[in-house]
């Protein structure tokens, strides 16, 4: 099971991220209290080189300022958190994945029609666009027919959730922000916990 750990900040973060196996590290482009600048996000980047994959998450930013951005931070995918047009999409040259806010009656097919290479479900928005520490209702994918390959799951995982949400949805990665914070603040025996235990869940 990959695990992509979002909301970096800090360089020191990174690095455990990096030393217990991170598959991605996101940084977060749009407003939000784990909200970096292009400078953060390239030190960072420089630290850690190749591996982990580094994502750069915007939410409706254009496409000029995206393709900036991943140069001067070194990005290896863009992630979409917004209402951004498929026509966007397309014209990013490099993987991208594109956010939803999951809720019943949704169509997964419908929204793998989207010009991305991965779709990240994450829980309803509030404030702000992800990590809000919510989880939505898992057993709403159990069932459906559509391409897990291509599917991160997002919103309310920490260690105690995530062998059942891999389980129940099986999915290609999951993504974790606020589950791995204490007090706003990425914990590193928090982090220890959830790689262990979403890189130990069976997919079935």
């Amino acid at each position: 099971m990959k695990v992509k750990i979002c909301g970096i900040t800090d360089i020191g973060t990174a690095r455990h991220a990096k030393e217990i196996g991170a598959d991605a590290i996101g940084f977060v482009f749009a407003e939000s209290r784990r909200k970096v600048t292009v400078e953060q996000a390239a030190a960072i980047s420089a630290m850690v080189n190749e591996d982990p994959v580094k994502v750069g998450v915007f939410v409706n930013e254009s496409y000029e300022n995206i393709m900036r951005t991943a140069e001067q931070a070194s990005l290896d995918m863009i992630q979409l958190h917004g209402e951004e047009p498929p026509e966007l999409a397309r014209k990013i040259k490099l993987p991208v994945i594109k956010a939803f806010s999951f809720q019943k009656g949704m169509s997964v097919n419908g929204m793998l029609a989207y010009p991305a290479d991965y779709l990240l479900l994450d829980s309803p928005a509030g404030a702000h666009r992800g990590g809000n520490g919510t989880a939505f209702d898992w057993h709403l994918l159990q069932d459906e027919n559509f391409d897990r390959s291509r599917l991160i799951l997002a919103g309310g995982l920490h260690h105690g959730n995530v062998k059942a949400a891999v389980t129940i949805v099986r999915p290609f990665m999951v993504d974790v922000s606020s589950g791995v914070e204490s007090d706003g603040v990425k914990d590193q025996q928090k982090m220890n916990e959830f790689i262990s235990a979403a890189k130990g869940a069976i997919k079935l």
